[in-house]
């Protein structure tokens, strides 16, 4: 009876090593400005790793986290914006800001960093870009927005899970908008080595 004991306590302890483990292995995160992140994600049937994350800074106040998600490893902006099948980017607020002004924010840093031709190629989802943000009345620290670019989709967002706009469907589009970012002229001169996967 005692020699039974002990083989169940011991093949208990077995089992409950292996499922901790498990957890543990389902459970992987990686930690930006306070906010937890997956370190793989899925989009289209295809699993994404982390290719950089950083802290997007206005005048030294914290703005938002941002974590670049792609399906192999990118050190250059060309090689970013070129890689083919799906891409995501997930931004995670770190203080209160209106969808407008987020919205008026990414159309800026669009304008920075693309000259007028060609921008004229996706005047319309330009338009419906800044119209999605418009849905987002008051974003919240903690709130998260994904923006994926979908092949035979389009661009489709998310603010908090919920979809908001409609798919667009120029790549061109998707790539200005990672331009904000990985552009010449990036918003966060800081934050552009680090979602190329620079530390820091």
């Amino acid at each position: 009876m005692k020699t039974n004991t002990v083989l169940c306590r011991i093949a208990g302890l077995g089992l409950g090593l292996s499922m901790a483990l498990g957890l543990a292995g389902a459970a992987q995160a990686i930690e930006v400005g306070g906010l937890k992140f997956d370190d793989t994600v899925k989009v289209a049937g295809k699993e994404l790793k982390v290719n950089g994350a950083g802290i997007r800074t206005r005048f030294v106040v914290k703005v938002y986290a941002l974590v670049l998600y792609l399906p192999e490893k990118k050190s250059t902006p060309a090689d970013v914006l070129a890689s083919p099948g799906p891409r995501r980017f997930t931004l995670g607020l770190l203080r209160e800001v209106t969808g407008d002004e987020l919205g008026q924010a990414f159309l800026a840093g669009i304008t920075a960093n693309t000259d007028k031709a060609e921008r004229s190629k996706f005047v319309n989802q330009l338009a419906q870009f800044g119209d999605a943000f418009v849905s987002i009345s008051a974003g919240k620290k903690g709130d998260v927005i994904t923006v994926d670019w979908v092949p035979d989709t389009g661009t489709v967002m998310t603010y908090n899970g919920k979809p908001i706009g409609e798919p667009m469907k120029d790549v061109a589009f998707y790539n200005a908008v990672l331009k904000i970012w990985l552009g010449d002229k990036p918003v966060d001169s800081s934050l552009k080595p680090q979602l190329l996967g620079a530390k820091g």
